[in-house]
């Protein structure tokens, strides 16, 4: 997949260079990050200030410097609002010289913060959005999609219900881009499969009430109820689907994006026999444990998928910064896509031309209580997925990049 990847992509010569010579070709004298996030609302605990220290901790690997020139990150809140999003992009870029925008979990606000970055020439790193778009029809050359995507999650999650034998679904879905091409992509698969939908209701980003959605579901007598939603969304509906008895009744819950803060949150006599695809899990290697320990450290909790997502995206940017001394969009982003993304989280990975990173996805499910044998043990691994199974082609994404 890596060779299928990197095909056509011109080697780049890295000349030696000397301290000074590499500050001079870096733009304002720093690298500059801006961490984009939602840091008070329901994306808050998956992202939040935690991708802001996942980003700090990739930034110390090279301390804090490239070959002389300081990196300085810097943060900010969308507020999960597009237009908040756009503006604080448009504003660091113009006035505090940000090289790259980071993070930016809401698939509306990264479409649009994606506008921003590709007219402006800035390189924009995603762990958090959604949207097949942003690696399709609104692709970017300075634009990177890391850790997953809608149809990753969603196809991996209904290809493994439906195989069980669960093939009418109902759909609860957020109400805005996200939601909808999550709810896409999952009844896409399902009826590929020969399964059925049953019907869909749509809610408000932030919704607290559920009760009038989760009856719909209920009297459709589907045998899978889908959380289109994440974040906050995600823990009041499966929370309340519990309480008005829907497993009870032997419909089966499904959160098509559950991060490992959700099962959290949930508890795990909630949220155990939920079936989830994540593309990081803590617990699996002696480098990801070592990791995450760090990163507990500072933040009293395991990392999400999105938080080490956000870490290796910024590592590799970085990267790729050190190797061509310089911050300019252009040749950083040709590195970027011309050298395997090699971490904790993902080895030998490769970028395609549409800025999709190609990593494995993991089947999992939600431990039962007596399952489990320590703090923050949520997951069995099922399965492996790999990068060119879970996401999509290339050559079918829509992206003009693509040749």
């Amino acid at each position: 997949m890596r060779n299928l990847l990197l095909a056509g992509t011109a080697a780049l010569s890295i000349a030696a260079l000397s301290p000074l010579a590499a500050q001079a070709q870096m733009s304002d004298g720093v690298v500059k990050i801006g961490m984009l996030s939602d840091r008070s609302g329901i994306y808050a605990d998956i992202n939040g200030e935690g991708s802001a220290i996942a980003a700090r901790m990739a930034a110390e690997e090279f301390g804090n410097a490239i070959n002389g020139t300081r990196i300085e990150i810097i943060v900010g809140d969308h507020q999960n609002k597009a237009d908040v999003a756009a503006n604080l992009a448009r504003q660091w870029i113009d006035t505090e010289k940000v090289d790259v925008v980071a993070d930016v979990p809401n698939s509306a606000a990264a479409l649009a913060v994606q506008v921003i970055t590709r007219d402006k020439k800035r390189l924009f790193l995603m762990s958090g959005p959604g949207s097949t778009d942003l690696t399709g029809k609104e692709c970017s050359p300075y634009g990177f999609h890391w850790t997953w995507d809608n149809h990753a999650v969603a196809s991996a999650t209904a290809r493994a219900l439906v195989g069980q034998g669960r093939k009418s679904w109902f759909f609860v879905t957020a109400d805005y881009a996200f939601g909808h091409s999550l709810e896409a992509e999952a009844a896409n698969t399902v009826k590929q499969l020969g399964g059925t939908i049953k019907g869909s209701v749509r809610h408000p980003l932030g919704a607290s009430d559920f009760s009038s959605y989760l009856l719909q579901a209920q009297a459709s007598g589907a045998e899978v109820v889908a959380f289109a939603n994440a974040g906050g969304d995600t823990i009041n509906a499966v929370k309340q689907a519990a309480e008005f008895g829907l497993p009870q009744g032997g419909q089966t819950m499904a959160g098509l994006l559950l991060n490992i803060n959700d099962v959290h949150a949930l508890g795990l006599e909630t949220a155990q026999g939920l079936m989830l695809a994540n593309s990081f899990y803590w617990d699996m290697t002696d480098e990801t444990r070592a990791w995450a320990r760090k990163f507990e450290e500072r933040t009293g909790r395991k990392p999400s998928m999105n938080q080490a997502g956000v870490y290796s995206s910024v590592r590799h940017y970085l990267k790729a910064v050190q190797e061509t001394g310089t911050d300019d969009a252009d040749k950083v982003a040709a590195r970027m896509r011309a050298t395997p993304v090699n971490d904790m989280m993902m080895k030998d990975v490769g970028i395609a031309a549409n800025g999709r990173v190609f990593n494995n996805m993991y089947l999992a499910q939600v431990k039962t209580p007596a399952e489990t044998g320590h703090a923050w043990d949520y997951f069995k691994i099922l399965k492996t997925v790999p990068g060119e199974q879970a996401y999509i082609a290339p050559k079918d994404s829509g992206c003009p990049l693509v040749k």
